[in-house]
């Protein structure tokens, strides 16, 4: 997995971890275990009844063994969503 990443280093990435959290930022950097480092990063928090929320975190750091998911952000495709209109239920964490 961490040779596909490569592709990935100063991109626009969309994690998903474990917990069911989604973390929106620039790929800056992973190691041989999958923690990755992202940079300009903020998490999208979705709700049933109001709008996603955006909390910004700036330089952010994730443990590898919690990452369930890491795709590449279309930055045009997702600027023009209205985050504000968007109702979801939130990520249930993973159990094992």
């Amino acid at each position: 997995m961490a040779s596909t990443l490569d592709s990935y280093v100063n991109r626009s990435v969309c994690v998903i971890t474990g917990d069911g959290r989604n973390f929106i930022g620039i790929l800056k950097g992973f190691d041989q275990t999958i923690n990755l480092i992202i940079d300009d990063s903020h998490e999208r928090v979705f709700s049933s009844s109001q709008g996603v929320e955006q909390v910004q975190l700036g330089l952010h750091i994730i443990r590898g063994d919690n990452v369930v998911l890491i795709g590449e952000i279309d930055n045009e495709l997702d600027s023009r969503l209205n985050l504000s209109e968007i109702r979801a239920e939130p990520l249930a964490q993973i159990h094992h």
